[in-house]
């Protein structure tokens, strides 16, 4: 996403305009896009301001922020559970589709990050290291 123009800029392509020049004459003359003349001048007449609005997406509000709760306690209750289980879960309970990876970022944010527990212990056999020191 690109940034802003400047304040500065925008108070000069304004007061161009306000004395009596047009958009797109603006526009040619600060070296900016027509579309943006026009928006700094539909900026100043709507909202009063010559300030950039926020970019991005507030924060908090994407699609399973309602289901944070639902979430935390299928987490808590079952501590081992995947997260394509966790998918299924909020897509029976509540005909919410999700993808894992939205479900994890949802509950990393929310301080819910969890390791799954291994359910068999790890091979002890250490073949890998057998194998290098023989052929090493």
């Amino acid at each position: 996403m690109g940034k802003p123009l400047s304040l500065d800029l925008r108070e000069r392509v304004w007061e161009f305009i306000e004395a009596g020049g047009s958009r797109r004459a603006a526009a040619r003359h600060f070296r900016i896009s027509a579309s943006s003349a026009v928006r700094i001048a539909a900026s100043r007449a709507e909202r009063g301001t010559l300030e950039p609005r926020k970019q991005g997406r507030p924060p908090g509000q994407g699609k399973l922020a309602a289901y944070v709760g639902f979430l935390a306690e299928v987490v808590e209750a079952v501590p081992d559970i995947t997260l394509d289980e966790l998918a299924a879960a909020l897509e029976s309970e509540h005909e919410v589709r999700a993808h894992p990876a939205s479900i994890s970022r949802v509950l990393t944010r929310a301080g819910l990050t969890y390791k799954k527990s291994r359910s068999t212990p790890r091979n002890a056999s250490g073949r890998t290291s057998e194998r290098r020191a023989r052929t090493g």
